[in-house]
């Protein structure tokens, strides 16, 4: 890990005006590492960003190099799609990069689909982000003016012509899994698929497929120019290179951040940010976006990397029992994982019931529906916690909570139920407290016409 925390890969251009311009970017660089990675054989790329420990930074953490082995040998047709629709909420890296330095994305996936044998790529990109959008296609046809794109470029294995498409979403959060994603470049209704198979194998049309996060891509260039060892050696652990951190809440100093990937917790929000807005203690961080289950104050001097929070989300015990704090097997407390960098601090005026609440109506309101379990069961945790956030909560509430987040993860299709479960199971096991002061200060049954739910 380096010890300077200037030290930058996806962010060197922020801040440098009309950075997004190509002749600007190419003064800084960009598009210098496609010859080189022109001159290397496809798999000998694969094995450097095996090598580099890059994982991928869209939530899952899984190492990117590994998901491009997964493409079948001699596949005719192969699509390289970058997930660009960031909606997890507390989450806003992508469109500071995508605004910042398109360029060095576009390289990123020029490399990657010279490395899949992928002809013709695609950005689905959230239409809600107009500004990404226009900057990001203004790019895109520079490039192709410039040939990098729509032209034979010589490379190891003889000419290769690469096109790029941008396509714009609708705005559904359900479109960010990556199958209901492909469902929706293809011009179906964005419900996730049932897998396997995996989009490796067959994604998007039918054809061998690899998404990848927009930071993801992004480091593609530095793995080239500087071998896969380096960008490891930059990382620690599994995990190489820098992480962007999203850091919202109550902080003297919220903004979009790259860091060493080692970097705990604490010091990202005492030193880089500068403590909280009150000057109060934290009460509470949800780290990596609000799908991800929270920490307390003595959980924050782990480090912001992949595997120092990660468990198997998925085991449960195998009875609920109510006022049972959840666990994940023997000796495995609720955890969390560090998501898509969406860090959001909470001091000790926080109302921990109220955002819980917020945060299950967030989740109802996106549920694509096709899964009961989710599609039922985030209507009634966003009713149930709104109502007793409200006041008007109900004896048994809690452990109705409890037994409905329950119900719900690991039984759904994608993972948008286990989005709202794992923070309600969070919420519950670490801050019982608050969520049982709520309910002894209610008010009774609620008035009519109450429905326990807001806007």
């Amino acid at each position: 890990m380096p010890a300077d925390r200037n030290f930058k890969i996806v962010t060197r251009l922020f801040g440098v005006q009309n950075s997004n311009r190509i002749d600007v970017a190419m003064a800084n660089g960009a598009y210098k590492r496609l010859q080189p990675a022109f001159a290397m054989q496809p798999q000998a790329l694969v094995d450097e960003v095996k090598k580099s420990n890059l994982r991928g930074r869209g939530g899952a953490g899984f190492p990117t190099g590994m998901k491009w082995g997964f493409i079948p040998k001699g596949a005719d047709t192969v699509y390289l799609v970058c997930n660009a629709d960031e909606s997890e909420p507390g989450t806003c890296k992508d469109r500071e990069l995508l605004f910042w330095d398109p360029h060095l994305l576009i390289e990123g996936m020029i490399i990657a689909s010279y490395a899949l044998g992928c002809k013709h790529a695609y950005i689905y990109i959230r239409g809600e982000m107009i500004r990404e959008a226009a900057v990001l296609q203004k790019a895109v046809d520079e490039a192709y003016a410039k040939g990098f794109l729509g032209r034979e470029q010589q490379t190891a294995l003889g000419p290769l012509k690469i096109d790029l498409t941008v396509h714009r979403g609708a705005g559904a959060y359900i479109c960010g899994e990556e199958t209901a994603l492909l469902n929706s470049l293809e011009g179906k209704r964005g419900w996730p698929r049932l897998k396997p198979p995996f989009p490796a194998v067959k994604g998007l049309f039918g054809k061998p497929t690899i998404v990848n996060n927009v930071e993801t891509l992004m480091n593609i260039p530095f793995i080239v120019e500087h071998g896969g060892q380096k960008f490891a050696d930059v990382g620690t652990g599994k995990s190489g290179g820098t992480r962007i951190l999203c850091m919202s809440g109550h902080l003297k100093k919220p903004g979009v951040f790259e860091l060493p990937i080692g970097i705990t917790f604490r010091q990202v929000i005492d030193e880089v940010c500068g403590g909280t807005s009150s000057g109060k203690r934290v009460k509470a961080v949800i780290p990596g976006g609000s799908s991800m289950p929270p920490l307390d104050p003595s959980e924050l001097d782990v480090p912001i990397e992949f595997d120092a929070l990660m468990t198997d989300q998925r085991i449960k015990p195998v009875q609920y029992k109510p006022g049972h704090n959840f666990e994940l097997g023997p000796g495995k407390p609720l955890r969390a994982m560090a998501g898509s960098g969406g860090i959001v601090v909470m001091d000790e005026d926080t109302d921990i019931v109220a955002v819980c609440a917020r945060i299950m109506r967030f989740y109802a309101h996106e549920s694509c529906g096709q899964c009961t379990p989710c599609r039922e069961g985030t209507g009634w945790m966003a009713k149930i916690c709104t109502r007793l956030a409200d006041g008007y909560g109900q004896p048994g509430d809690i452990d109705l909570l409890s037994s409905i987040a329950y119900g719900i993860a690991g039984n759904t299709i994608c993972p948008l139920g286990e989005a709202a479960a794992w923070p309600m199971m969070g919420f519950i096991t670490k801050f019982r407290p608050d969520f049982e002061a709520r309910l002894a200060q209610s008010r009774g049954l609620p008035p009519a016409g109450y429905h326990g739910a807001h806007p």
